[in-house]
């Protein structure tokens, strides 16, 4: 393939933004398409940047004492009845298995959409006192989700994840771990994916089936759609009733305990390209990139390229995620497009010229600048370059948050600054689910959340005209 045919390849990120997404995940060599509709393959280079957001997420846990388990994939039928809300938000979605070496199952087995059922009937058979709380757990994992429609990584019916479960003596200590994880995912989201956030509460018609509150970040994509990057539930004693999980408190009676659940998926992946990305392809925060620095010989049959490769390799491979590109089935030119098609943060150029001259040429992916350094400054540089690379990508999606985000007084409004610069709209909302729904139907957008923090930017619904109780954020979503 040419290196013209290369880029031909992708659709341009302004005609097509969802084309071109797809396009980027297969090209940038992230994922593949499986036989069955809705099922993807991660291939090593996707499969790395999970990866290295499972190490931070996972880190993060355990400094909070969260211990890793793993639970089965297959639960039996009656755990997901038994919590009416829980049954109506996944049913649509489950996946059932009916038969098992050849024989009719006696009761249907479904394959998790997610796991509150199961985390319940286990704390229930471990749980005696309240000495042994607060249990905190989670699983990394893949679920099962039977959505209608599906795109690579944003919403396939097979994703991988993690989800945290928790379970205390008292609602306040409950709560307070529910918020605590969610700014979990707000660190994980801003410091290592250097997306911007916006944390809030979930109205009632968005919120988790089966939660009392649902707590999320959001993030905004490059074309003013939304992304769910992360929720935390309180879930009360929804499930924590109907399953049993009591302890003996410290005056001998029993009580049931207070739950939560919270995770974060292989939509972070998603998000990323989304925010990040151009008609180039990837940009990986350097913190998350699998690769942080290639470094690209120029003619390197000739004598001493490779050596001075090798060698600069090896020096920067004791601190940095480094690829030394000696394939010689391919030009320079082909590997500039490639490495940049991955979104790897800094390329290192060196030809026999440069050498000669005790120099190489530095390119930045965030903004294809490049830089002539004496090789002997080359570490000290990389270093620095990664670290104004990360800030310089979350400032840019920050920019991209500010100039998309509006204000609508009215229907009227609300409707032509989803048509002129579609976004996040601030507008007021009076608590009904009729003018929450009435906003959906007529332009497709959601609320997003209760923001935390934000000001009133009226006293009236932005639907009905009567008194306003909240500021929601709206806004179209993935």
């Amino acid at each position: 393939m040419s290196e013209k045919e290369f880029v031909k390849d992708i659709t341009n990120i302004e005609t097509d933004f969802a084309q071109w997404f797809t396009d980027i995940v297969i090209k940038a060599d992230l994922c593949d398409y499986s036989d069955v509709k809705g099922f993807i393959a991660y291939k090593p280079y996707g499969y790395a940047i999970w990866e290295n957001i499972q190490k931070y997420e996972d880190a993060e846990f355990k400094k909070r004492g969260v211990q890793n388990i793993a639970l089965p994939m297959l639960m039996p039928e009656h755990y997901l009845t038994t919590e009416k809300e829980h049954v109506e938000g996944f049913a649509p979605e489950v996946a059932w298995v009916t038969q098992g070496g050849g024989k009719e199952l006696e009761e249907r087995l479904y394959i998790r959409p997610t796991s509150e059922p199961i985390f319940c009937r286990m704390f229930a058979k471990w749980l005696k006192s309240w000495r042994e709380l607060p249990l905190k757990y989670n699983q990394w994992c893949n679920v099962l989700r039977w959505e209608k429609e599906t795109r690579p990584i944003l919403r396939s019916r097979e994703f991988y994840w993690q989800e945290g479960h928790t379970i205390h003596a008292t609602e306040e200590e409950a709560r307070a771990m529910t918020l605590e994880m969610l700014d979990v995912y707000a660190d994980t989201i801003e410091n290592l994916l250097a997306i911007p956030v916006l944390k809030g509460q979930k109205t009632n018609l968005e919120k988790f089936a089966g939660a009392v509150d649902t707590y999320t970040v959001e993030t905004l994509m490059h074309d003013g759609r939304a992304i769910q990057a992360g929720t935390s539930h309180y879930l009360g004693q929804n499930f924590t009733k109907p399953f049993g999980v009591k302890f003996q408190n410290k005056d001998g009676k029993e009580e049931y305990a207070y739950h939560t659940s919270w995770g974060s998926s292989t939509r972070l992946i998603g998000a990323m390209i989304m925010a990040h990305g151009d008609n180039r392809g990837l940009k990986l925060p350097p913190k998350v990139a699998p690769i942080q620095v290639v470094i690209v010989p120029i003619q390197q049959k000739k004598e001493g390229v490779l050596d001075k490769a090798n060698e600069i390799y090896n020096s920067l491979s004791e601190k940095f995620r480094a690829k030394l590109d000696d394939r010689e089935q391919y030009s320079p030119g082909y590997k500039f497009n490639d490495w940049e098609m991955r979104g790897v943060p800094i390329r290192v150029e060196m030809g026999p010229r440069d050498i000669e001259n005790g120099k190489c040429v530095l390119v930045r992916r965030d903004t294809l600048e490049k830089i002539e350094i004496s090789l002997d400054e080359i570490a000290p540089t990389v270093e620095k370059l990664l670290s104004e690379i990360q800030t310089n990508m979350y400032d840019m999606c920050l920019n991209t948050v500010h100039e998309k985000t509006t204000v609508a007084h009215n229907m009227e409004e609300f409707e032509q600054n989803l048509k002129d610069n579609q976004g996040f709209i601030k507008a007021m909302w009076c608590g009904n689910d009729e003018c929450e729904d009435h906003i959906h139907e007529v332009t497709g957008a959601k609320s997003r959340c209760i923001p935390f923090e934000g000001e009133a930017v009226d006293n009236k619904c932005v639907v009905c005209g009567k008194e306003a109780k909240h500021l929601v954020i709206w806004a179209r979503q993935y």
